[in-house]
């Protein structure tokens, strides 16, 4: 998995993609039921495995007006990067 984001890092600097498999849910709605909690993470895994930084930004509304996060994903030591990256995603979403 280090490998592999060592290689997209070649011709990316970050990679966008969804934080969760789906919108928010409603606070305690998962709770009964650990697994469902832990799939709803599924998607920030291969990153903390690889050790790299990453950052959710919460990006438009889905089912229900639910909000909908997006990650970016860098290479290590791009913190700061992320950061400024995150809040060109937040402006153009309207948090600004």
């Amino acid at each position: 998995m280090i490998e592999a984001f060592r290689r997209a890092y070649v011709d990316a600097d970050f990679l966008l993609g969804a934080t969760a498999p789906s919108v928010a849910f409603a606070f305690g709605e998962k709770t009964a039921n650990p697994l469902t909690m832990y799939l709803s993470d599924v998607f920030t895994i291969p990153t903390n495995l690889a050790g790299d930084p990453a950052i959710s930004v919460p990006f438009g509304s889905g089912a229900g007006g639910l909000p909908v996060g997006v990650q970016l994903l860098g290479p290590g030591r791009s913190e700061a990067q992320l950061f400024a990256a995150a809040r060109v995603l937040e402006m153009a979403n309207g948090v600004a």
